[in-house]
């Protein structure tokens, strides 16, 4: 669920189950902050451009094809980001980080993943949190972020 924010920033926050999984096998994914590709099929690029692997500040850079404008439906225009490590907790599994820049027309967004065990009766799985902040931004709307 995406809660409106009433201020010149967007805050939501969306969790998904992932039914069959524990919590130790999905955060490997997390913790290497330089492969979302292995866990988001959509991004076809992430690397490490600087920093040291899981310490804050650690830089990736991703990249992902989305349609583009144009009437052609095989044009794509490649969409891709800077992103920072601000904070990595293995403890409680879980990170955040910023965009320092990209094309993708997001603003000063800062996102924070948590993962944990699903609760209650015979469920068996862990659920994903993912939760952020972020100026408006032209052509995008809260509830199409959420859906990206």
């Amino acid at each position: 669920m995406v809660e409106e924010a009433k201020s010149s920033k967007w805050e939501g926050k969306t969790q998904v189950e992932m039914r069959g999984l524990k919590v130790e096998q999905v955060w490997p994914l997390f913790e290497d902050f330089c492969s979302i590709n292995k866990l988001v099929p959509v991004i076809e690029v992430c690397h490490h451009v600087e920093g040291d692997y899981g310490q804050p500040g650690l830089i990736r850079y991703c990249a992902l094809r989305y349609p583009s404008q144009y009437t052609d439906p095989d044009d794509h225009q490649m969409k891709w980001a800077n992103e920072k490590l601000l904070a990595m907790d293995p403890i409680k599994r879980c990170f955040s980080y910023a965009v320092l820049d990209g094309n993708s027309g997001l603003k000063s967004y800062v996102a924070t993943f948590k993962l944990f065990e699903m609760n209650g009766g015979d469920a068996k799985g862990c659920v994903i949190e993912w939760s952020f902040t972020c100026e408006p931004s032209d052509g995008w709307t809260q509830m199409k972020l959420v859906a990206e």
